[in-house]
């Protein structure tokens, strides 16, 4: 397995995929956050609070977790890889895996620039220093688990088409369905926000870990491992 995550994290950094997803992760959030006027701009909100950031990031992830897992394996698929990779001594759970957490390793080195918005937001309290600790970490586990749900729908997505675009496109519409489509669809006679990653989100960024919304983050994840697994298996 440690094999596959090289390989993927290797041909990540060999292309331009991984310099580009992590800038522009980066730029988008940062003109947001820094540079346009708006809901999400911290200088503009008069709070040293990074609730912006956790806002947006979900959104911008969104998009950019289906970029990087769309070729995991379509593009195996349509380079005619895919059966010689079942030939390697590796089971194909561990194949499944490598290519998962190759994925997710390139998404948390993009993450890892964000924390100096942490030092910014700390000298900018007043006084400096204060700021809400509880929140922010709790924020940024939330934001762990949405990255491993994000990239488990992306590698799965990879297995239902050959083409790139439609697995980006499938990604993209699964992933937005389960972050937001269920709080949209819910009212106050029918509630089912629940079901959905935003209501599950929301909570642990209050800085309240419960192991609801952690075991139905991780729930969704192996769902969709599996279902990767299953539909590979098929061929």
């Amino acid at each position: 397995m440690f094999s596959i995550i090289k390989r993927e994290i290797n041909s990540f950094f060999s292309s331009t995929i991984g310099y580009l997803v992590i800038a522009v992760f980066l730029v988008i959030n940062g003109l947001f956050l820094w540079v346009f006027s708006g809901n999400y701009n911290i200088l503009d909100s008069g709070f040293a609070d990074l609730s912006p950031f956790f806002e947006l990031a979900p959104w911008v992830l969104l998009f950019l977790i289906p970029a990087v897992c769309m070729r995991a394996f379509s593009d195996e698929m349509k380079m005619g890889t895919l059966e010689l990779l079942f030939t390697k001594p590796i089971s194909l759970k561990q194949i499944v895996l490598g290519k998962y957490f190759g994925a997710v390793i390139l998404i948390l080195i993009a993450l890892i620039p964000t924390v100096l918005y942490v030092f910014a937001i700390s000298e900018l309290g007043n006084p400096p220093g204060n700021w809400d600790v509880g929140s922010t970490i709790g924020s940024y586990i939330g934001l762990l688990f949405l990255v491993l749900a994000y990239t488990s729908i992306g590698i799965f997505s990879s297995t239902l088409s050959q083409n790139q675009i439609v697995a980006f496109i499938i990604a993209v519409f699964l992933c937005f369905a389960l972050y937001y489509g269920f709080d949209g669809f819910s009212s106050s006679s029918f509630n089912i926000s629940e079901l959905g990653m935003k209501a599950h989100f929301d909570s642990v960024a209050r800085g309240v870990l419960d192991t609801r919304d952690l075991i139905y983050f991780l729930s969704v994840t192996v769902f969709f491992i599996a279902l990767t697994i299953f539909k590979l298996k098929r061929k």
